[in-house]
């Protein structure tokens, strides 16, 4: 999901791109180029970081870029302390790529399916999606995976973990987000340094954005800024709302294909198409016009807030309906899982740990009693 453009949901948007490339192998859209390309962009990545310290010190250094890097400082020491996240040697450098991202997503679904495309890697398992440092090789294979007959999604991506494969540099393609949004990414993504299951992309990202959103709600409360956290709060709610509309539409697409759960609470298509498929399409269609529609209505309550323009700029489709779901789907199991844990980030992590020791079946069926409520600990 698309940070740059996609300003409302900022929360949700950025994936987690986690492989060495030095290791990557895997199926689909995979040629000589793509492993070329994935080496170039990490290396190109590593060996042009240059010390935050010494950028601070540089008079030739902007002055708007010195207090954004004093500011990832400031983050990174809290997120040490207070959100007792791993450091490490993350983020005490900085990279100028040069371009509005630093990788573009691949995502796909049936086209009449909301079972997620998987590519399988190494170490981290199967994912919904494929990543490139190029915006033309992403296009090219969405476009051979369109050809296969799916709904394909490419994003933009502007932060990814390497999950300590490397210490993790500040990019260009986020370092001058607003203080909220900056610290919102930093803690995402090392909560994924954190903890990470292997192969299981909902629980991953869903974990890293309550991580993401609850450390950026005590970064500003610590700060004393009562607005910018009210403003922060605010936009919260609204994307919330945007979740909430999101997931209704899925809701009603996996009724009209027939769509099921797998045993590990997994979107799974049906065997045989419920209907023809021009009957599916017209269906299909009526269901993101609606959604349209509700856009509109929820947006009339919002002062003149347009964040979310961008987003339904965009073709809507099942891979891009997913590319929401991968983050949100579970948020509302972590965030109870906290308040079971009194709020305390030590406890929460050890819960969270023993959750990712479980199979999948059992794990996904933990989060969704825990998204109900459910008291019980795991």
């Amino acid at each position: 999901m698309n940070r740059n453009s996609k300003q409302g949901i900022a929360r949700a948007g950025w994936l987690l791109w986690s492989l060495p490339a030095v290791a990557i192998c895997c199926s689909g859209c995979h040629t000589p180029g793509y492993y070329a390309q994935a080496i170039k962009g990490q290396y190109q990545i590593v060996a042009h970081r240059q010390p935050i310290d010494k950028l601070i010190g540089d008079p030739r250094t902007p002055s708007g870029l010195r207090e954004q890097l004093q500011l990832v400082q400031r983050l990174r020491a809290f997120a040490g302390e207070d959100l007792k996240l791993p450091i490490n040697g993350h983020y005490l450098k900085f990279t100028d790529l040069h371009r509005p991202y630093v990788v573009w997503n691949v995502q796909a679904a049936p086209r009449f399916s909301l079972q997620p495309k998987t590519w399988w890697y190494p170490v981290v398992g199967s994912l919904d999606y494929r990543g490139f440092f190029s915006e033309r090789a992403a296009r090219d294979c969405a476009r051979r995976v369109e050809a296969r007959g799916f709904d394909v999604c490419v994003d933009g991506v502007d932060a990814y973990s390497t999950l300590g494969w490397f210490n993790d540099p500040v990019l260009s393609t986020f370092v001058n987000r607003p203080e909220p949004e900056l610290a919102e990414i930093l803690f995402h993504e090392l909560g994924h340094q954190r903890l990470f299951a292997p192969g299981d992309t909902d629980f991953n990202e869903a974990y890293a954005t309550t991580v993401g959103q609850e450390g950026a709600r005590r970064w500003l409360r610590s700060e004393g800024n009562t607005n910018r956290y009210a403003e922060y709060v605010a936009s919260l709610g609204r994307n919330d709302q945007f979740v909430h509309l999101i997931m209704n539409a899925r809701q009603r697409l996996e009724a009209i294909y027939g769509d099921t759960l797998d045993e590990n609470g997994n979107v799974k298509a049906a065997g045989k198409l419920p209907a023809p498929p021009d009957q599916l399409l017209r269906e299909k269609q009526g269901v993101f016009d609606e959604l349209r529609r509700d856009y509109a209505r929820l947006k009339s309550g919002w002062g003149g807030y347009s964040g979310f323009d961008d987003w339904f700029g965009e073709e809507i489709n099942n891979a891009r309906l997913n590319t929401i779901a991968n983050y949100y789907n579970y948020v509302p199991a972590f965030a109870q899982l906290l308040r079971l844990n009194g709020g305390d980030m030590e406890k929460f992590y050890g819960a969270v740990e023993r959750l990712s020791a479980m199979p999948e079946e059992k794990r996904h069926l933990w989060l969704r009693e825990l998204a109900r409520g459910n008291s019980r600990q795991p």
